[in-house]
Formats: structure tokens, C-alpha cells, sequence
């Protein structure tokens, strides 16, 4: 019978590192430790938008969308803006070209934005035109009415404190608001827009936005004495209009001016001149020194808002009417009406 000696631990140890020596050069390729794992990219961060959509203000008979921002200042009692874009643009895109907010967020008031909808009109513009969508407590001017108390009861705003400012049709549809809700507004901004009742359809609408319209400062006045038969209280109203535009002739401007002149008994030959970053505008006051008008026609300005060339990057990243210069109108807006100055 043969006996088995075994294998010294040695020998055993020492022919374990000639077969991996040859594994090693018959496969070269294969890796001497485990791969890592594939690390996966992460998905950019969204960044959420400034403005807010909020639901279920109202009735909303104008099928409109309402947008708000709220920074973090603003505390009871807090002024709100009430910001009305033009046609071709949508709410986010005119405050990005504007600035306006950020400058809510540094003065620490309530930012609200009314939004058209292509299902009512295909350009985005408000219907200004339109005797039921600016009819008093009807409408697209009855949903910016219930978007605005809406915004009032949530935030707390003071409600002496509130403001609007129009672009082309929103300027339009901001001067249907202050005379058929004076008693609502401190002050508004008119900007490339048209006076109050200057079109019944969409046909007129074109002519005078060419053209103008032939009326008296007494039959401007009418229009608003007609849905508001007295005027209790008196907001200041700001009219800005470039004169090179091509989309709404400047007549617009001047008939706005004699319109609100009438309605507030004043006289054009009592606006006092005085000068804004370099261009010359007009203030009428009233008995009290307090400036109820305010006329600004830019030179050379096409049709949009004038805003300061800081935000040049802004307004040429294909935002339309957005228009940029020396002077800016929301930053006027806010320095000296919303300020009291």
C-alpha cells in the first residue's frame, strides 16, 4: 500500500502565484480590482419661476390667468402693483424685461399680473376693444377686479396703496380700469396705450390704434363720466408714449391726456415742465400742489416700455417692446409714485 505525503504549504503557496502569473499575462485586459461604479449625473436643479399662478380667485368671468409675486418685505400693509403686459407677451416674459420683480423685492410690495390666454385672444392682447370685456363688474376688467381683491384679503395690502401700470393693450385695458374703478387706484401708469373708450371692435380698434380718434376733451371725457359719474377720488395718472411708434400713433398719448384733464377740470395750459433722466415731461397739480398728471413723450422711442440700458441683456433675449435707453418707466414708477414723491 502507497502512502500519500502531502504537499509542503510552501510548494502549494508558490504555485498558486505561477497561475496567476500566467491568467495575468493570457488576459491583460482584465483589471486588477473591481470597477467603480458609474456615477450619474445629476439633473440641473430647476429653478422655480418668480411668479406664481393663483387659482380660484373668483368667478373670473374674463377667463383670465392671475400671477403674483410675493417677496419676502412684504408685510401687512404692503402696496400691491397691478402690471398688464401687451400683446405677444405673456406675464414671466414682461417681468423679466421689466425689472418689476425686483424691485418688488427690494421695496417689499405685492406684485400681481393679470394674464391673457391665446382661447381669448390669439395675440395675447386684452380686449380693450370690446364694450363687454371693460364694462364695469363684467369681463376680463371684472376678473382683474376680483384678482385684485383677491390679492388684498391674502397679503394684507393697503389698500390706498395700489397701483397699475399698462403696456400697448395693457395700457389700454389700464385706462379702462382707472375710470371705471378711480376709487380703486392710488395712481396708474399708461404706456403706448389708448384712452378710455376710444374703440367698440376689433375693426375701430386698428383705426384709432393708426390714427387716433377726432373727439373734443369734452367728449373724451364723457366716456368716463359715463361709467363713473363722479370722480371721488383722484389717481394719478402717468402717461408715457414714444414718438417714433409705429403700432399706436402718439395722438393716443394727447387724447389720454385731454380725456384725464377733463374729468380732473384742468387746464393744459397750466402743466408745469419738468425734466425726467434728461427728457423733458409735463405735471399738472392740483389746488392742494398735489401732481394729478403726469405727460412724458420720449423722443425718438418706438413702440414698448422704456427700460434702462443696464438690462440691455435682458431686452435682447428676444423679449419684444422692450426697449431700452436712459430712462425706464417701471424704475420712475416706483421712485417717485409708489414713493409719494
Amino acid at each position: 500500500m502507497r502512502l500519500k505525503i502531502p504537499m509542503p504549504l510552501s510548494f502549494i503557496l508558490g504555485q498558486q502565484k505561477k497561475l496567476q502569473k500566467k491568467i495575468l499575462k493570457a488576459i491583460p485586459s482584465l483589471p486588477l480590482v473591481a470597477p467603480a461604479r458609474p456615477v450619474r449625473p445629476r439633473k440641473p436643479r430647476a429653478v422655480r419661476a418668480r411668479l406664481q399662478e393663483v387659482t380660484g380667485f373668483g368667478t373670473n368671468p374674463g377667463h383670465l390667468r392671475m400671477l403674483e409675486y410675493v417677496p419676502p418685505k412684504a408685510g401687512k400693509g404692503a402696496p400691491l402693483v397691478v402690471v398688464l403686459h401687451g400683446c405677444l407677451q405673456s406675464a414671466d416674459d414682461f417681468d423679466k424685461g421689466s425689472g418689476w420683480s425686483s424691485l418688488a423685492r427690494d421695496g417689499g410690495f405685492v406684485l400681481l399680473y393679470p394674464e391673457q390666454r391665446k382661447s381669448n385672444n390669439p395675440n395675447l392682447c386684452f380686449n380693450w376693444f370690446r364694450p363687454s370685456a371693460v364694462a364695469r363688474d363684467r369681463g376680463e376688467l371684472m376678473s382683474v377686479r376680483q384678482m385684485i381683491d383677491n390679492a388684498c384679503a391674502r397679503h394684507h395690502v393697503d389698500k390706498k396703496r395700489i397701483y397699475v401700470q399698462g403696456l400697448s393693450a395693457g395700457g389700454a385695458m389700464a385706462s379702462a380700469l382707472l375710470a371705471t374703478y378711480p376709487e380703486l387706484f392710488a395712481a396708474g401708469q399708461i404706456v403706448a396705450g389708448l384712452p378710455f373708450g376710444a374703440a367698440r371692435d376689433a375693426m375701430s380698434a386698428l383705426s384709432v390704434m393708426n390714427s387716433g380718434v377726432n373727439r373734443s376733451a369734452r367728449e373724451w371725457g364723457d366716456l368716463v363720466r359715463a361709467v363713473t359719474p363722479e370722480v371721488k377720488k383722484k389717481p394719478v395718472i402717468s402717461i408715457w408714449h414714444g414718438t417714433a411708434d409705429r403700432v399706436v400713433s402718439v395722438a393716443n398719448a394727447r387724447a389720454t391726456l385731454a380725456q384725464w384733464l377733463d374729468v380732473y377740470g384742468l387746464d393744459e395750459a397750466d402743466g408745469k415742465a419738468v425734466t425726467i433722466k434728461g427728457q423733458e415731461a409735463w405735471v399738472w397739480h392740483d389746488a392742494a400742489g398735489k401732481p394729478l398728471i403726469e405727460f412724458c413723450l420720449i423722443d425718438g422711442l418706438g413702440h414698448g416700455l422704456p427700460i434702462m440700458s443696464k438690462r440691455s441683456a435682458t431686452a435682447k433675449a428676444g423679449m419684444p417692446y422692450m426697449l431700452e435707453g436712459a430712462i425706464s418707466a417701471p424704475t420712475h414708477m416706483n421712485r417717485t409714485i409708489l414713493a409719494g414723491r
